[in-house]
């Protein structure tokens, strides 16, 4: 019963991915890192479409808390 190191790798990398906590959310909720990818991806998508708040605007807002 062999196991190649191809194979043992991609088990290894799948693992890496999918199973194991790399991050946290604010909420604390653990994020694995295709969680964490897909969230980067999304924000990246936010930043290029102009989906975000600049800190002159905030500043502006925490005025009227």
């Amino acid at each position: 019963m062999g196991v190649s190191t191809a194979s043992l790798l991609e088990k290894i990398n799948d693992i890496l991915d999918n199973e194991m906590v790399v991050a946290y959310t604010v909420d604390g909720l653990p994020l694995t890192k295709a969680m964490y990818n897909d969230r980067l991806l999304i924000a990246e998508q936010q930043l290029q479409s102009g989906n975000f708040t600049s800190q002159e605007d905030l500043e502006k807002e925490i005025e009227n808390w």
